[in-house]
């Protein structure tokens, strides 16, 4: 019999990791001839079906409001009704009441994998909201899957049904940057240590902890923050304050074709996120595929510390603590055996864990167990 898989939720185009680990899934499982489609609220005014390929495609329907980052999709209640029975396995990513409610109305008998991203934590009026919602969703989903051990045994609404409850790691491919472009950027920061960040530029990421750790970095480092978001012009305004202007980069939106350049061009990655909304963090893992030792934060709940093992493939300190980063920063590259121990480390945790066809492999046998195949 030959599996078809529906995964449900947010948005396209990608502009988070949620969104990156629904297209990663499409892909990887079409590429592996497993019918895998995606069903998502647009977010272009771009509506209807696009085919990837012969196994796969991608179903957006129109969104007429975005409120508290939640798409709202009628269309999506109509449309799943219409083709739910289609699919062996609806595979629902959370946090999105848009696609809850969805399914709930769909009258779907089939299997349902809830993959649990991260709990709801700033949006407490929305929460109270849904939390009736997702309740039925805890109890409907055949199997619920985290992105780390961690995340997923200390949620408090996982908490009853932990028997059902498993994990998978997300897994990234291995980037390849052109060594032209990598000498380019190394020759523009010409002498110095690199110490590179990218993700979004929202509150939770932290980033002026990294820019007030610069202050404690001798000029022999430049830190560069690579990514698009609201608090773009607060930490340009901060750089600037510090006079770090030497220092520190806002470098903007990173264009995918730029992305492996600058991982393999640095000397470290940092992750100075704060709060356990950052549940993963796959830029990191990114990152560790370039073979590069990790600084992140060790935020309570969160995955984040043990995608990032201590001492294995970076350091990991306490969240909000601008001396610690820079602490961190200096002990990894001020000793030549302990940065190339890292190095290593972050390149083999990589290859054990987190590359795409381990991540495929396991989400196919995931499926096969809860269908018994």
């Amino acid at each position: 019999m030959e599996l078809k898989v529906l995964q449900l939720g947010k948005f396209h185009p990608i502009k988070g990791g949620v969104e990156k680990v629904m297209m990663a899934f499409v892909r990887g499982l079409s590429a592996g001839n497993v019918y895998c489609d995606m069903l998502c609220a647009s977010a272009d005014d771009e509506v209807g079906e696009t085919r990837l390929n012969s196994y796969s495609k991608i179903i957006k329907t129109k969104t007429i409001a975005n409120k508290s980052a939640t798409m709202i999709s009628p269309d999506m209640i109509s449309k799943l009704r219409e083709i739910c029975h289609d699919y062996h396995i609806i595979h629902i990513h959370h946090p999105d009441p848009m696609a809850t409610l969805a399914l709930l109305l769909s009258d779907y008998k089939g299997k349902v994998v809830l993959h649990w991203h991260s709990d709801i934590l700033k949006q407490r009026f929305l929460l109270r909201l849904y939390l009736p919602l997702q309740r039925w969703l805890v109890n409907r989903a055949d199997l619920i899957l985290g992105t780390t051990p961690t995340y997923v045994q200390e949620s408090p609404y996982l908490k009853q049904v932990q028997e059902k409850v498993s994990y998978l790691p997300i897994g990234v491919r291995e980037r390849v940057a052109d060594d032209g472009v990598i000498a380019t950027i190394r020759n523009e920061y010409a002498g110095k240590k690199i110490v590179y960040s990218m993700g979004r530029l929202v509150p939770y990421k932290g980033y002026e902890y990294l820019v007030d750790a610069a202050t404690m970095l001798d000029d022999s480092y430049v830190v560069l923050i690579g990514g698009s978001g609201p608090l773009k012009a607060s930490l340009q305004r901060r750089v600037a304050d510090l006079g770090l202007s030497e220092k520190v980069r806002i470098l903007g939106f990173i264009p995918n074709d730029l992305e492996a350049a600058y991982y393999a061009a640095c000397d470290v990655f940092c992750l100075s996120s704060t709060i356990k909304t950052e549940a993963y963090a796959i830029v990191q893992v990114e990152a560790m595929s370039a073979g590069k030792p990790i600084i992140a934060t060790k935020i309570e709940g969160s995955g984040v510390s043990w995608v990032n093992a201590h001492g294995e493939s970076g350091l990991n300190v306490a969240p909000k603590n601008a001396q610690a980063i820079a602490d961190a920063i200096q002990t990894i590259c001020s000793s030549e055996e302990l940065y190339d121990k890292l190095s290593r480390g972050a390149k083999k945790r990589y290859l054990e864990l987190f590359t795409r066809e381990k991540m495929q492999a396991g989400l196919f046998e995931q499926y096969r167990r809860i269908l018994a195949w």
